[in-house]
Parts: structure tokens; C-alpha cells; sequence
């Protein structure tokens, strides 16, 4: 193991990350990504003319010029084409593709996932300030430019739209209606009269010069396709002006919420976090329930519904950021062998878990658990709440940390990451919760594995003892 990652191996086993490690993750990731757009132009190229027509290889050839001209017209790492390519939501894209490339009978979508590489390109260029004119495909009455906006046709299915660039102002044209002009906005976003548009939005920096976090609620592959499971994401919402002002209000609160729970939290989310992406909320819930997630394949994406305050906001990204680097994490080294069944009992879920998902689990708990301790230290307006907070969580890390501990299927690494965990828990231990605060916790969690195990087949568990 190098020293880099040796060193990023310790920092984050304590839930944190310097500079060096935080770079570290998404550096791996953007290459990650780059690797992965090769491998679909690749496919592509590879393909039979039945899987990928020539047309279609034709066109991504183009594009990928478009994309490459841009770079080198802005060269840099934000360069338009490199942010484009790197950006969170496009590793779902190239996801499917890839798979409609390499799957038997997995073409019928393709030219329809291609247009959308189509429009990329044609967005990166846009903002690298280059001329061109070229026709891009409306999906179901829409056509995205990401980062841009969305072009609504107001009809169904496919349609060809003509699309011109110069001096930063953009022209849609398409047949039967008025030419759409857009002119583009700083960072993210693009303004027009034409009611057929809708621009991207943006949430400030969370920090003074700081990049703008886009609030993406346009983009077709923001969510993953519908799953029918109880803790499935709960599904895309665009969000409309009254929404978009409560997120701006709960974001313009969250960086002080972050800092008081520790300077890191808001630093791993000012360098990781890259776009947000508001869901709905849950089935069931009446409008008032919340969730959230992030997807391995879109790196620094965050799936939440409308937060209510910038300290539910600056929780949910301290769990979720948790999770990003520890995905991350996992694909620079193998942390341990275990297999998918769920087997593991986790109070903070009713099912049983697979040692991966306890894993990810306990160590975003065990960040809320250092999260709320530090506030509580720090807030005394907002101590007894915090220490509530804390108590819960560290007692729910308590609870699950000896079952990954014991594992036989750690890796070297692993068990260093694990231990490192194990010793995190035990130094917050030395600022414990008022004696109230914990009793309520340890009993709940008590009670919890209690009624989980009476709800297990009769095979015994595996005890998280």
C-alpha cells in the first residue's frame, strides 16, 4: 500500500480526511470516470452495426471532437468539457449505455441514450464559448443541456432540434414553433423569454468562492429506474419556486451548522459534494416524510427531499458524504470479502443487512454520532438536542461495530479501517452523553434488537456480539 493511501486508509477509519485524502478520492473517481466513457467509446466502435449503427458511432465520434475541442479551448481541470464528463450524473448515463452495448437485445435504447452525449457535448462547447450549429434529439418532449436548461417541445416522443451557438447565446430551432433564444447565465443556468424554456438551477457556494452546487431536478438520469422496495429512492421532483426557496433556505444555514459539528464535515462537503438532486417524498408519508441517498455510480450526487432546516440539511450530508467516501474508499482497496446475503442485525433498519451495507451504515452513524458531539459541546442553545442525537447514534454504533470487527472476511486493510472505527467510537466515549440521554438510547436500541430478532426466520442470526 502506498504512503498516500496508507494515510487516507487512517484518516478516514475515523471518519475524516485531510486535503491530501479528500483530493485523493476524487482524483481516482474523475479517472474512474474518464476510463469509463473510453470503455463506451470503445463498445461502440466494437459493436456489430445491429447493436450500434453507423450513424450512431458516426455521431459519437462527433461529438467526442466537439468535447475535446472544448477542453483544449479552455484547458484545465474545470474546464467545461472535463466538468461535464466528471459531472456526478453522467456516470449513471454511461452506465447504460455501456450496458446496451454489451448486453444481448440491449441496443433498441441506444441511439436515445446517445442523444443525450449529444447534448453534453453541445452544453461544453456552449460554455467554452465555442460556434457550432448541430442538431440534437428531444426525449419524450424534452431535450436537456446539462447545466443549461431544458427545451419542453409539447409533444410526445422524438423530435430533431436545430441548435446554434455564438457570442454565448444559443438558438432552438424546431419545426412548427418560434425559435427558442437562450442566453447563458455564469457557472450554471441559462435565461429565456420563451416559456418552452426552463433553466437549470443553482444554490450558492457554501463557502465565499466556492462553486455554486447545482440543484438538479432536470436531468433524465438524476434518479435510478423505479424500484418497488420499501427503502427504494422515492423518486424525482421538480421542485417549484415556493420549494427551491425553502432549499435556499435551509442550504444558507448549513455551512454554520456544518462548522459547528466540526470544520471537516463542512470541508469534506465543500471538496466531495458536486450536485443535489431533490426527491419527493416517501409514498405513504403525506407530503411530510424525508429521504435521502447517494448511487456509487454518480460520485458526489445527493438525493434528498426538501430539507426543513439547515440542521436537518448539514446531518444529512454529514451521513450521506460518509457514504460517498467510503464507496470511494472501496474502489482504491478491497476492505473485506463477504458475500451479499443480509444476515446482520442494524438498529437503525428493521432488515436484516450484508456486511457491506452494515458497514456503510455504522460509519455514517459513527460521523453523526462525532457530528453532534462537537455541537452539543459547542451549542448550548441546541445542547440537550444534540446530546440526544449523540446518545442515539453512538449507542446504535455501539451495537453493530462487534459484528464487523469479528468478521473473518477483513482484508489487511480492512481490519485497519474497522479498528480504526472501533477506536474512533471509544474516544467519544471520553465525552459521554448526560447519564439520561444514554439510558434512553441504550434502551432503545435494546428494545430494537429485540423486536428484530423476534421478526427473523428461524435460522439463527448472526449476533452482534
Amino acid at each position: 500500500m502506498t504512503a498516500p493511501l496508507d494515510r487516507a486508509l487512517a484518516e478516514l477509519s475515523r471518519t475524516g480526511g485531510g486535503p491530501d485524502t479528500l483530493a485523493l478520492l476524487v482524483r481516482d473517481q474523475d479517472t474512474r470516470r474518464m476510463l469509463l466513457l473510453r470503455a463506451v467509446l470503445d463498445a461502440a466502435e466494437g459493436a456489430a452495426p445491429a447493436d450500434c449503427p453507423p450513424a450512431a458511432r458516426r455521431r459519437l465520434r462527433e461529438d467526442w471532437a466537439l468535447l475535446t475541442e472544448a477542453d483544449r479551448t479552455a484547458d484545465g481541470p474545470r474546464s467545461p468539457a472535463r466538468t461535464r464528463l466528471t459531472y456526478p450524473l453522467t456516470g449513471p448515463w454511461a452506465r447504460r449505455c455501456l450496458t446496451a452495448l454489451t448486453t444481448p437485445d440491449g441496443a433498441g435504447e441506444l441511439p436515445l441514450e446517445l442523444a443525450y452525449f449529444s447534448a453534453l457535448a453541445a452544453a461544453a462547447a456552449a460554455r467554452a464559448g465555442l460556434p457550432f450549429s448541430t442538431a440534437l434529439t428531444a426525449r419524450d418532449g424534452l431535450l436537456c443541456l446539462p447545466s443549461l436548461g431544458v427545451l419542453r417541445t409539447g409533444r410526445t416522443g422524438s423530435a430533431v432540434i436545430e441548435v446554434r451557438h455564438k457570442n454565448g447565446r444559443l438558438t432552438l430551432r424546431r419545426r412548427g414553433a418560434s425559435d427558442v433564444h437562450v442566453r447563458l447565465e455564469q457557472g450554471v443556468g441559462a435565461w429565456s423569454g420563451a416559456p418552452a424554456w426552463t433553466p437549470a438551477h443553482a444554490l450558492p457556494g457554501l463557502l465565499p468562492g466556492a462553486a455554486p452546487v447545482p440543484l438538479d431536478d432536470l436531468d433524465p438520469y438524476r434518479t435510478p429506474p423505479h424500484d418497488p422496495g420499501r427503502f427504494a429512492f422515492s423518486g424525482a421532483r421538480g421542485p417549484d419556486h415556493a420549494e427551491r426557496k425553502r432549499w435556499l433556505q435551509a442550504w444558507s444555514g448549513t455551512a454554520q451548522a456544518l462548522r459547528t459539528g466540526g470544520e471537516q464535515r463542512l470541508t469534506e462537503t465543500v471538496v466531495l459534494l458536486r450536485c443535489l438532486v431533490p426527491l419527493a417524498p416517501p409514498p405513504g408519508s403525506d407530503g411530510r416524510g424525508s429521504s435521502s441517498g447517494t448511487r456509487r455510480e454518480a460520485f458526489g450526487a445527493l438525493l434528498s427531499t426538501t430539507p426543513a432546516t439547515p440542521t436537518a440539511l448539514a446531518a444529512t450530508l454529514v451521513h450521506e458524504m460518509q457514504h460517498t467516501k467510503l464507496a470511494a474508499l472501496g474502489e482504491l482497496v478491497e476492505l473485506h470479502r463477504a458475500g451479499p446475503e443480509a444476515r446482520y442485525f442494524a438498529p437503525w433498519r428493521p432488515d436484516p443487512r450484508p456486511y457491506d451495507g452494515l458497514l456503510h451504515g455504522t460509519y455514517a452513524h459513527l460521523a453523526l454520532a462525532d457530528h453532534f458531539q462537537r455541537t452539543a459541546l459547542a451549542e448550548p442553545a441546541h445542547r440537550e438536542a444534540a446530546w440526544a442525537e449523540h446518545a442515539r447514534y453512538h449507542a446504535q454504533v455501539a451495537a453493530a461495530l462487534p459484528a464487523l470487527v469479528a468478521s473473518p472476511d477483513l482484508t489487511p486493510a480492512g481490519r485497519r479501517f474497522v479498528d480504526g472505527m472501533a477506536a474512533a467510537h471509544e474516544r467519544l466515549s471520553a465525552r459521554p452523553a448526560p447519564r439520561g440521554h444514554t439510558a434512553r438510547a441504550q434502551a432503545y436500541v435494546k428494545a430494537v434488537r429485540t423486536l428484530w430478532a423476534q421478526r427473523q426466520s428461524p435460522t439463527p442470526p448472526i449476533p452482534n456480539r
